[in-house]
């Protein structure tokens, strides 16, 4: 079987090399040169161990259809490419987008007759595996091969709905960004020797978070809206009284 991978960056690698284990790959992005690299990287590596699975690029408009599409894309297109690649799938579409509502919809109203997986990793590629939510829309044997792929890679699937990932993402992304790149931006430098655990945590915390790209943390934002209600958050405590003041961090120790 071979499977066409729609976005050729990080995430879209990483699946890609993921189902080289049963799949054959073929890439294809907006910028054809991306496509290519993916393509030829990870060909270099199935060279080295000798595999008989093949990946390959696309360059330029192809009507060409492969037994599954991956989505592998910005949040913000997801539904024009949904619309755009939905006839190259010949029996399954999945997208890893790492947001839920929006494409399992777009998914049933255009790709009604197709296996229909929504997938998203909670980490970046570097750190694989790790845990993976998904909603099974319409399983079928392509997806289950897919899944059950994905899962012997050492990764944790978990099943869950298009709401409840998307309002958790509120809390675990879009909040949990928007107070590490806020206490960073509020930050002032000290020397070392003034460094507490808390602090020293928080700065750890802050450098995984900056070495990402700031398009999907703006994505992020855009789509989840945390930044707000962090601040409201900061605003509470920085007005509380000495009494308000317990009573919030109570509330804050009682979230774990």
């Amino acid at each position: 079987m071979e499977i066409l991978v729609v976005g050729a960056g990080e995430m879209g690698r990483w699946i890609a090399q993921t189902l080289l284990q049963s799949f054959d790959v073929t890439f294809v992005d907006r910028d054809d040169a991306i496509a290519v690299a993916a393509a030829e990287t990870i060909q270099q590596n199935i060279d080295y161990i000798s595999s008989d699975r093949t990946v390959q690029a696309i360059t330029g408009e192809t009507t060409a259809t492969f037994s599954a599409v991956c989505l592998a894309v910005p949040i913000t297109v997801i539904e024009s490419v949904i619309i755009n690649r939905a006839a190259q799938a010949e029996q399954a579409i999945f997208d890893i987008t790492g947001v839920m509502q929006t494409p399992v919809e777009m998914m049933q109203t255009h790709c009604q007759h197709l296996e229909r997986y929504s997938l998203h990793p909670l980490f970046a590629a570097e750190n694989a595996p790790g845990n993976i939510a998904f909603v099974p829309d319409a399983p079928g044997p392509v997806t289950d091969t897919i899944i059950d792929t994905i899962a012997k890679a050492g990764n944790h699937i978990f099943e869950t709905t298009p709401d409840e990932h998307d309002r958790a993402m509120q809390t675990v992304q879009a909040n949990a960004h928007a107070a590490v790149l806020a206490y960073a931006i509020a930050a002032s430098n000290v020397r070392d020797e003034f460094a507490t655990p808390v602090s020293r945590a928080l700065d750890d915390i802050v450098t995984t978070v900056t070495n990402g790209t700031p398009r999907v943390y703006q994505e992020i934002q855009t789509t989840f809206q945390g930044a707000d209600e962090v601040a409201t958050a900061a605003r509470r405590l920085a007005d509380a009284d000495p009494e308000t003041f317990e009573q919030l961090y109570i509330q804050a120790g009682e979230h774990i």
